[in-house]
């Protein structure tokens, strides 16, 4: 048999990278752009911490562990914790101990960095899933049990059908409300925007800020991001197309928590999907929130159904 050579990612790696990944993560698949774009671009991105199986110059399975090197916000680099966004080994080498060498190299690299913890794989920005899906891929889910890895919650991802969609007309009524109470709610401009970003940034989490601001330096549009205010001030937001360009993503979305229970977040929320409708779009869908959260059980009552669930699971280095 061939020896397995145990190295980090060199260039030239990635179409075969590419390939690999469709055949081993078949509901996940990824092209070269966008390989490219969340990995090799990412301002994080470490060569050593791409650990890569290989016999002579076919490529069979590979472990990807990052830190972070670049803050998301202020100087916080998160310096214990350590992330693996993907794994993946070809079928037909399964059950010969390479996924065990690749995390442990993987974990080795992120030890040398003084990290304390490792994540599967809730890493921002470029998170490619929350977690570990045990429906889609039984065989890594068992296997990250069985390597000490510990459930710390489960985010589902939620899709919603727009044909047919009509604008209820209790929404209709509940926003003219609001609207008499002194709350405004409009799409943003020039002058909405640094108060967005902030708002994001502080009230929610700072790779929401970061979505909004490089989507509008690229493709986002800034007529797909809607604001309320009370009065002059920013109470809520919601947007699709943030990420990665797909107009169909829904998110980010939020209300200012001292809002909450008044209605503003389901008015964004159906504003959102009527504007979406209005672009000819079919359908919205999003990866992550938790089932049972305030969001989670707005999304259902107005339609959503969960698509997938990922267990986001941790083990102590």
């Amino acid at each position: 048999m061939n020896t397995i050579e145990y190295r980090h990612y060199l260039p030239g790696d990635e179409q075969e990278l590419v390939s690999l990944w469709n055949v081993c993560l078949s509901q996940d698949p990824i092209t070269e752009v966008r390989f490219r774009k969340l990995v090799l671009l990412d301002p994080n991105f470490d060569p050593q911490g791409m650990r890569i199986a290989a016999i002579g110059e076919t490529i069979v399975g590979c472990f990807y562990a990052i830190r972070r090197l670049l803050p998301m916000i202020g100087t916080e680099l998160e310096p214990d914790k350590g992330w693996i966004p993907f794994f993946f080994v070809h079928p037909e080498f399964h059950r010969q101990g390479i996924a065990a060498r690749l995390l442990a190299d993987a974990e080795d690299f992120l030890r040398q960095h003084n990290r304390e913890k490792i994540y599967f794989s809730a890493y921002a920005p470029n998170y490619i899933v929350p977690g570990i899906d045990p429906d889609a891929y039984a065989s890594g889910a068992a296997f990250l049990q069985k390597s000490a890895f510990g459930r710390l919650y489960t985010a589902v991802a939620m899709d919603y059908s727009l044909v047919g969609f009509e604008y209820p007309e209790e929404i209709r009524s509940l926003k003219q409300q609001r609207i008499s109470e002194g709350y405004s709610f409009s799409v943003l401009t020039d002058r909405d925007l640094v108060e967005l970003i902030e708002f994001t940034t502080k009230e929610f989490n700072p790779d929401w800020g970061r979505a909004i601001r490089e989507g509008l330096l690229q493709s986002l549009s800034m007529s797909q991001i809607l604001i309320a205010r009370q009065n002059d001030k920013m109470v809520g937001f919601c947007l699709h197309g943030a990420y990665e360009g797909v107009r169909e993503r829904f998110g980010p979305f939020g209300v200012d928590e001292s809002q909450r229970g008044k209605g503003i977040g389901k008015i964004l929320l159906y504003d959102c999907l009527h504007n979406m409708r209005a672009q000819g779009l079919h359908g919205a869908w999003f990866l992550w929130t938790g089932e049972q959260s305030p969001a989670g059980q707005l999304y259902k009552k107005v339609g959503f159904s969960v698509t997938r669930r990922f267990d986001v699971v941790c083990k102590t280095l």
